[in-house]
This record gives structure tokens, C-alpha cells and sequence, in this order.
């Protein structure tokens, strides 16, 4: 046992590290966890996921216009709630006018409904002289609307609904209130701390599917930014332009007709709806055959110009899809997430459309490099012919 000892200086002998057996198993475990945990806030926050979606959408859209915005404000809150304050004022003011527009119109709907309850609605000279169908709308518009009787049983309304339906309205209000104060809540947060997010959220898609999927969430960044600011703006436009022509043709309503122009225009096929409802009321009510044509054709022409030039090149090519593509994520999203779903539908069908072009792109890379890689071999071997 007599053993020298060892230098103070010599290397610790080496311990190999056994690997642990129950390591997956925990990872696992973790994983489980992790999973039953998401789906468990999920299911608690589910009721205000729309909220939270409208500020993401909100954020993202908005963030080139915010960054030059907070450059001209000191103060890391200040920029955030004052850019968030904007925001709420600049979709509050078309919500209010058009709350105030209907509610003074309702008033003159309500009229006409029960003079039609006791008069009957009459049919119109010309509906009789219509080519084909002519003859068989005035019958039916006499059969239904012109009797007082049939004109009372389809505008009549129930008193009773009517009642419960006022006394549940002020409670709706107040959900979609608190629902707008969690969206600019949530909103002031991702423009506070948009950099940070952004930053992990790159990562967490490096991590998992490496630089494919950074790319893919950079694209859908693009692609959320160019929906939101061509299918909002290009629609507004529409709305201010075509209600123009409202209000120079002297159509009915002119205002509510154009804010719903507007908001039709968000919807592929919306606002030919909304321009030609305009035009046969204005038809209707007693105006001429001529200006009614004129508002018909000058709705046409603007939404043709909209939505195959100014639309697209605001979109830009990123996002940039096929009509049908975008009618079923737009009549999609709708379906699933609700009136949000309007953009986040076409954002997801977007980003379906990046991968798949990031595929054919990558297969015709490597197809176009395999081929001049092996151009200069010959025979069978590999070997490079003399």
C-alpha cells in the first residue's frame, strides 16, 4: 500500500458519464405535459382567442407604419400607447358613423315597413316591361308585396322577439366592449415588446424546422402585412370612391350605401352586391333608368381597376394568390374564426402556398444542379472521358 501520491498538477482521471436510461422517458413526459398544458389555456382562453388574433393581425399589419412612428417619440410606453390610442380612434370613427347612419335610417325602414304593412308596396311601371321575366316578377311582386294582407305577413315583426332581442342587445354591447379593450390591451403589449416576440418566435421556428421555417414565419409575416393593408385600404378606397357616386346620382341612403360598399369590398364578389342593391333602390325610388346605369357601371369599373391593379401590387407578390385560393380561405376563415377569419383565413392559405413553392423551388434547384454536376462524367464508372 505504498502508493505515491499524485501531483497536484496531473489531470483528474477521467470518469465516463453512463447515459441515463430514463432520459427519453422524462422528455417525453415533458413533451405530454407541455401539450396538455396549451390545450388546457387554450380551452380557458378560448372565448377571447378572436381578441387576441385582431391584435396580432392589428400588430403585424400596422408595424413598418409604427416603427417610423415610435422613431419620433421617446420612451419605450409612451410610442406603444399613444400608436395604440390612434388606432382605436381610427376604427372607432367608420363604427360609429355607421351605428349612427343605421340607427337613422332604421327609423325611416321601420316607416316604410308599416306603410307597407297597411298599403301594400305597389309595383313599379316598368317591372312589367323587364325582357324574359318581366311578366312573372310584377305577379309575383302583386302576389306578395303589393296585397296589404302578404305585404303585412312578410315585414311584420313578432313584438315579443323584438322585446327579448332589445333587452339581450345591451349585454352584447358590453361583451364586444370588453372584447375591444383586450384587443388594444393586447395590442399596446405586442407593439411594446413586438422586437422580443418576433425574435423568439424566429427561434422557436429555426429550432423546429430550421431555415425553412424561418423563412416560412418571415414570409407569413409578409403575407399577414400585405392582406391586411390590400384588402383594408384598397376596400376603403373603394367604399369613399364609389359612394361618390352615391351621393352625385342622388341614391337613397347615399352614406349607409357606401359604408357598405366598404365593407362588402373585404369580400371577394362583396361590393357588386352592395353597388347594384344601390342602384335598383335608386331605380325604385323614382330615379332614372340613365344616373341608376351610371352608378352600376362607375362601381364596375372601380372595382375592376381595385381589385386587378391597385390590389395586387399592395398585396405584392409574397402573398400574392390565385382567386379561388383566396375565396375559400376567406369564406373559410369566416366559417371557422368569424369575422377575424376574414384575414387570418387568406393568411393561412398564404402560408400553405409558401411551402409549397419553397418546395417546388428547392426540387427544381437540386434538379437543375444534379444534372450539370454529372454533365462532365461518362460510362458507367464516373470516370471523366478523354
Amino acid at each position: 500500500m505504498n502508493s505515491s501520491p499524485r501531483p497536484a498538477d496531473a489531470p483528474a482521471p477521467s470518469q465516463k458519464t453512463l447515459p441515463d436510461p430514463d432520459a427519453g422517458a422524462r422528455r417525453v413526459v415533458r413533451l405530454c405535459f407541455a401539450a396538455a398544458l396549451v390545450v388546457l389555456a387554450l380551452w380557458v382562453a378560448r372565448s377571447y382567442l378572436a381578441a387576441l388574433a385582431w391584435a396580432a393581425v392589428i400588430a403585424i399589419g400596422a408595424w413598418p407604419l409604427y416603427r417610423r412612428f415610435a422613431a419620433r417619440m421617446p420612451g419605450r410606453v409612451l410610442a406603444p400607447l399613444a400608436f395604440t390610442a390612434l388606432t382605436a380612434v381610427v376604427i372607432a370613427i367608420p363604427v360609429v358613423l355607421a351605428l349612427i347612419e343605421i340607427g337613422r335610417e332604421s327609423q325611416a325602414i321601420v316607416g316604410w315597413a308599416g306603410r307597407a304593412r297597411e298599403t301594400g308596396v305597389p309595383a313599379p311601371e316598368w317591372l312589367v316591361r323587364a325582357p324574359l321575366l318581366g311578366q312573372h316578377l310584377d305577379q309575383w311582386w302583386r302576389t306578395n308585396l303589393a296585397d296589404p294582407k302578404a305585404a303585412g305577413d312578410l315585414f311584420g315583426g313578432n313584438a315579443n322577439s323584438l322585446a327579448e332581442w332589445s333587452k339581450s342587445f345591451g349585454g352584447q354591447v358590453l361583451y364586444r366592449l370588453f372584447l375591444a379593450l383586450l384587443t388594444f390591451m393586447a395590442l399596446f403589449l405586442l407593439l411594446r415588446d413586438g422586437e422580443k416576440i418576433a425574435a423568439r418566435v424566429l427561434a422557436l421556428a429555426d429550432r423546429w424546422l430550421g431555415g425553412p421555417g424561418e423563412r416560412l414565419a418571415e414570409r407569413t409575416v409578409v403575407a399577414v402585412r400585405g392582406v391586411v393593408n390590400g384588402t383594408v385600404l384598397v376596400a376603403v378606397g373603394e367604399g369613399i370612391i364609389i359612394g361618390a357616386a352615391y351621393v352625385v346620382a342622388g341614391v337613397p341612403h347615399a352614406v349607409l350605401f357606401a359604408i357598405l360598399t366598404g365593407a362588402f369590398a373585404m369580400l371577394p364578389l362583396g361590393a357588386w352586391f352592395a353597388f347594384t342593391a344601390a342602384a335598383l333602390v335608386h331605380l325604385l325610388e323614382g330615379g332614372s333608368g340613365l344616373s341608376a346605369a351610371l352608378v352600376f357601371a362607375w362601381g364596375a369599373v372601380v372595382m375592376l381597376i381595385g381589385d386587378n391593379f391597385v390590389q395586387p401590387g399592395l398585396i405584392g407578390g409574397a402573398a400574392r394568390m390565385p382567386f379561388l385560393w383566396a375565396l375559400i380561405g376567406i369564406a373559410g376563415g369566416l366559417e371557422v374564426f368569424g369575422l377575424v377569419g376574414l384575414f387570418l383565413g387568406p393568411v393561412v392559405m398564404a402560408a400553405l402556398l409558401t411551402i409549397w413553392r419553397e418546395w417546388i423551388g428547392a426540387a427544381t434547384a437540386s434538379n437543375a444542379v444534379i444534372p450539370d454536376a454529372a454533365e462532365p462524367r461518362s460510362g458507367i464508372s464516373g470516370h471523366r472521358g478523354r
